[in-house]
């Protein structure tokens, strides 16, 4: 065996098995702990300025200096009893990953002695170096300022001694260069077309709050394995690797007993979450093997979003002391299920109303229709969007596979509220709505109680599918900001409603009746977005037939689908939302091909370096092994029909191995030079087809020479950790 591969199996073979206890009796004795909410605001802040910085998180109102001082002040000083020594402004850059920049409390002044200080400038407002990170074009190389804002909607919170304060990050110019910024704009957008809509039913409603949650899934590879993989290492996922003979078939890891070292592992992460006021709530095996998923209880939009970046952190840093690495590529195995972070999204008034949960009443459903109606026609008008928002080098692994929900963007209801619908467009009923949700159904199985029915299904293959009070968006990618998707779907919804209630507005004023002039607007929607509307296998082979004769994009090209960004169609959905402007969503096209073409260059010379350098001298080397075996066999063996049968397979092999090293090293070698000529093109825009359809191709066809060899070669001596150790080893 090889030296690396075999010290890092011996490595884990002799290592204790870690073990995590709760230092605490209950998750609510620490929860929030580490947080600066609004209980510890209380305590740290004046009255006045406690009802200021409240004010703001729930209405948006603007936070004043002398205010901000003193929330500061406050700040610190809850920070400084926790220990905490440093600050820094936590923002969402275009990289998908967090940034933070961190400073000292320390001052010293004129006489030199030292003292801690934090005033409201230092909260509300920093001035990060914005040279390195991505901007698509906003501004010159050259110009590096950019500015961090405070975020009071989402509480400040401590972790490794660093008070975090979550920020927005623009431009010296004032463009977004980051997740938040847009995300709180369409929030912003959402709320009043929605409550403008709600008002229409109940006037007593005054905002509408988007809520989240997400579903997290990841892999679990051993760190020592991990460190012997360089593709795992530097891509996130296994550029070759033949099947396991066992992997995900039997369905056994799915729901099964948590492994004993993940188990400590997962306890010891949700304890930090916990402590960082991250609601996690859920966590279970999923269907692969060394697959795992966690979830937490629904939040508001930009904070759920908030949390799941930093639990993703938290998660990797947890995942050290435990020797293991945490994978968030969205397929970093073949053969086998993949990862994907289901964002589970829906609407609540400040009323307490979930405007997506069917009622009781006409009035109430007649409500939960207006919004599940103008959601449909919003995915269908802008599904070319919504699909390029989710669209990346590692999601497009899943996408389209058997496995997670495909290219083809549609929505996925269940039959009742399907058949619903399709009746309303038939004008039965015409102005009683009523949807029978709430009947139990009634089990005749001893000591099972009464159950209510779910009013639809589950369809793991739609990629936007109504679970009940929700839409569960399923095409999203594990390692994706969440908000990229939500800044889409918000936007679109946004628009949506306020064409909706323009239309509705232009009935009444011809004196037809609210609830008619709003039946008659959904019932034109209903027909307008019908195709859209799927309730079959989202993986067959007869719903791409069927969507290409509905008029349904169907995009695996990432190359196409990222145009949907500049489309006209988009700058003018976010211009006229003051959401992004042209300008931005060019940058944002550019970033995310410049993004996707980079990580196929890392890709193919990582393939071409394990490919050259560690494959193929170890399929010489055993192939040299049996030739000489040949030579052995010649000269010991004396039976010529013996020896016949023996050389004749010994040289069979010899032939395959000589088969597979030759085919790699031409096909690397026409990846390099595709990738040269591809490289001489200036943009990233000008490289990407190349990349996609030149270079990337060959990926699979070098693989699938090494894959076989894998098979053939002595495993003593294979030089990389194989599947079935990568995906058993726990």
């Amino acid at each position: 065996m090889s030296t690396i591969r075999f010290s890092a199996l011996n490595e884990l073979n002799n290592r204790p098995v870690p073990s995590f206890n709760f230092p605490f009796e209950k998750i609510s004795d620490y929860f929030g702990s580490e947080v600066f909410d609004l209980r510890k605001m209380q305590k740290y802040l004046s009255k006045d300025a406690y009802k200021n910085v409240k004010e703001s998180i729930e209405t948006g109102a603007k936070i004043n200096r002398k205010t901000a001082d003193q929330i500061a002040s406050g700040m610190k000083e809850w920070a400084m009893s926790k220990g905490a020594t440093h600050y820094t402004h936590w923002f969402h850059p275009l990289t998908g990953n967090t940034a933070e920049k961190h400073d000292s409390f320390i001052n010293i002044d004129q006489e030199g002695n030292s003292f801690e200080t934090f005033d409201g400038e230092l909260l509300v407002q920093q001035e990060p170096d914005a040279s390195s990170f991505p901007h698509g074009g906003l501004r010159n190389t050259f110009e590096a300022r950019g500015y961090t804002a405070w975020d009071p909607a989402s509480p400040a919170f401590i972790i490794d001694q660093t008070l975090c304060i979550p920020t927005i990050f623009v431009s010296y110019t004032g463009e977004a260069l980051d997740y938040k910024t847009p995300l709180l704009k369409s929030l912003n957008v959402l709320d009043k077309t929605a409550t403008a809509v709600c008002k229409y039913f109940d006037k007593s409603v005054n905002k509408v709050i988007a809520t989240l949650g997400w579903e997290q899934e990841y892999f679990l590879v051993d760190e020592a394995l991990f460190n012997a993989r360089p593709d795992l290492m530097l891509t996130g996922r296994t550029l070759m690797g033949h099947a396991s003979a066992k992997d995900q078939q039997l369905s056994d890891h799915y729901f099964s007993s948590i492994p004993e070292r993940v188990l400590a592992y997962m306890k010891e992460f949700e304890y930090e979450a916990h402590k960082l006021g991250i609601p996690v709530k859920t966590r279970h095996n999923e269907v692969a093997p060394n697959q795992f998923e966690c979830a937490p209880i629904f939040e508001e939009a930009n904070l759920a979003n908030d949390h799941n970046q930093l639990l993703m952190k938290v998660m990797r840093k947890t995942a050290k002391k435990h020797r293991f690495k945490v994978l968030f590529h969205e397929k970093p195995f073949a053969g086998i299920n993949g990862s994907g972070k289901h964002n589970n999204w829906s609407l609540a008034t400040d009323t307490g109303i979930n405007l997506l949960k069917p009622g009781n009443t006409p009035k109430s459903n007649l409500l939960f229709l207006t919004f599940l109606v103008n959601i449909i026609t919003a995915v269908k008008k802008h599904s070319d969007l919504l699909r390029a928002a989710i669209m990346s080098a590692g999601n497009q692994h899943r996408l389209g596979a058997n496995e997670a929900p495909p290219a083809i963007i549609s929505v996925f209801l269940g039959k009742e509220i399907d058949e619903m619908l399709n009746k309303i467009e038939q004008k039965v009923p015409d102005k009683k709505i009523s949807h029978e949700i709430s009947q139990k159904l009634k089990l005749d199985i001893s000591k099972i109680p009464e159950i209510l029915p779910d009013n639809t299904d589950r369809n793991r293959t739609s990629p936007f599918a109504f679970t009940g009070n929700r839409f569960e968006f399923r095409a999203v990618g594990s390692n994706e900001n969440n908000a990229g998707p939500l800044i889409a779907l918000n936007t679109a919804l946004s628009d949506q409603l306020r064409k909706f209630k323009t239309e509705v507005d232009i009935l009444i004023s011809e004196n037809i009746k609210k609830d008619d002039a709003v039946l008659r607007i959904l019932r034109k929607y209903i027909k307008e977005s019908k195709s859209v509307r799927f309730e079959g296998n989202g993986y067959s082979e007869d719903w791409i037939k069927e969507a290409e004769k509905r008029g349904l994009t169907n995009i695996k090209e990432a190359s196409e689908a990222f145009k949907a960004y500049i489309h006209k169609d988009t700058i003018n959905l976010f211009e006229r939302n003051h959401i992004l402007t042209g300008k931005e969503l060019h940058s944002r096209y550019e970033i995310r091909i410049c993004e996707y073409v980079q990580k196929i260059q890392i890709e193919a010379r990582i393939l071409g370096d394990l490919a050259v350098n560690h494959i193929i001298p170890t399929a010489i080397k055993y192939q040299n092994t049996l030739i000489t075996s040949v030579k052995e066999l010649k000269e010991i063996i004396e039976d010529e029909k013996d020896l016949e049968a023996l050389v004749s397979r010994r040289i069979g092999t010899i032939k395959k191995i000589s088969h597979h090293t030759t085919q790699i090293s031409i096909l690397t070698q026409e990846m390099i030079e595709e990738r040269k000529k591809t490289n001489v093109k200036e943009s990233c825009t000008e490289r990407i087809e190349d990349y996609e359809f030149k270079v990337k191709p060959y990926f699979d066809k070098i693989r699938y020479h090494i894959d076989k060899l894998e098979l053939i070669v002595d495993d003593e001596i294979w030089p990389l950790p194989k599947y079935r150790e990568l995906l058993f080893n726990r």
